[in-house]
């Protein structure tokens, strides 16, 4: 993926993968006007979001929680590849804070060009998903991102240390690389891959090898799409002559896990 700029946040809109009906559409359509108009007090809102968390929502969470579950006794950091918004680095960092309070030697690293989809090659298909300008997000949004970041790790247990989490924008072609090479000695726990596209899942595929142990963790977000080959493509390249087990996600068939052996 190559680095876009927005004219402006108007600019902003995607088409999400979704199998509801119109009708389920409707009903989420309604779900977030009664959340913009909510009686609830602010105060209060924070600690009740579930009232308005539909069940394909709700799956995100069970499967980061999955995922967390299965690193709590190795060493390393999370990466995830395709950050977007920065849900899961958010819930990363707070399952770090329930699962193991005190480790403070696990850190999350994003990577993400913030500026959505350009360029494609022909192993990636065609989608109404995953299309040019797809998955851009605010202007300036990266530093909302990181402050956020900062908050949540400041509410949390060793809360005054900080930096634990980091955001690199740019071609992950390029940068991910270079963050190997600039930290060789990182042990990657958990790969998080959300991008779709063949040629930098392939590229950040090939860079975090190395640096997998038994047990390492890899989540591939879009394995069995079809309507978006690219990262399949790319996994069966990289892994061809690896050990591994894998399986689908307890909670979604659309999440593959890979385990490292």
């Amino acid at each position: 993926m190559s680095d876009r700029t927005k004219e402006s946040d108007e600019d902003i809109s995607y088409k999400r993968e979704t199998n509801s009906s119109e009708s389920q559409l409707d009903y989420r359509k309604r779900m977030v006007e009664m959340y913009k108009s909510t009686p609830i007090p602010e105060e209060h809102l924070a600690y009740n979001f579930g009232l308005y968390m539909h069940a394909s929502a709700l799956v995100k969470y069970l499967v980061i929680n999955e995922l967390y579950e299965m690193i709590i006794n190795l060493p390393g950091v999370i990466m995830e590849f395709g950050t977007w918004w920065g849900q899961n680095m958010v819930l990363f960092e707070n399952m770090r804070s329930i699962y193991e309070p005190f480790n403070k030697t696990r850190r999350v690293i994003g990577f993400d060009t913030f500026s959505g989809y350009t360029s494609f090659s022909e192993k990636d298909g065609s989608s109404d998903v995953v299309d040019v300008g797809g998955y851009a997000v605010s202007r300036d949004y990266k530093s909302y991102l990181e402050e956020l970041l900062s908050v949540h790790e400041g509410c949390n247990v060793l809360g005054h240390m900080r930096n634990r989490h980091e955001l690199i924008a740019g071609d992950v072609v390029e940068t991910v690389p270079k963050y190997f090479e600039d930290h060789p000695e990182t042990i990657v726990a958990l790969a998080y891959f959300d991008m779709a596209l063949y040629k930098p899942t392939k590229a950040a595929l090939e860079a975090i090898l190395p640096h997998l142990i038994p047990g390492s963790v890899v989540l591939m977000d879009e394995l069995t799409w079809s309507d978006s080959p690219g990262e399949a493509i790319a996994f069966k390249e990289v892994f061809r002559d690896a050990n591994y087990s894998i399986r689908r996600s307890r909670y979604t068939p659309e999440r593959a896990i890979i385990v490292m052996k």
